[in-house]
């Protein structure tokens, strides 16, 4: 164990350690642009609103053969 380093540091400066680490992350970062961001937005609504008509037609679909398959059910017997 004795080549084992412990490193006993306070928690305010393992604290400002980190806070240090986080500034340092954020100016690496590369942040879009509003074109980027704007392109992005038009785009998530448009696949939201397709996304919403194809279940709302596959609802419709699938509504019309449960019921379909109940009358047919109940004219058999």
């Amino acid at each position: 164990m004795a080549g084992e380093i412990t490193i006993n540091k306070s928690l305010w400066i393992r604290f400002t350690d980190y806070v240090s680490d986080v500034r340092a992350e954020m100016r690496r970062v590369t942040w879009p642009g509003r074109q980027e961001v704007y392109g992005t937005t038009v785009m998530v609504i448009i696949t939201t609103f397709l996304f919403g008509f194809y279940f709302m037609l596959c609802d419709g679909a699938f509504s019309r053969l449960v019921t379909f398959i109940l009358n047919w059910g109940k004219s058999v017997h």
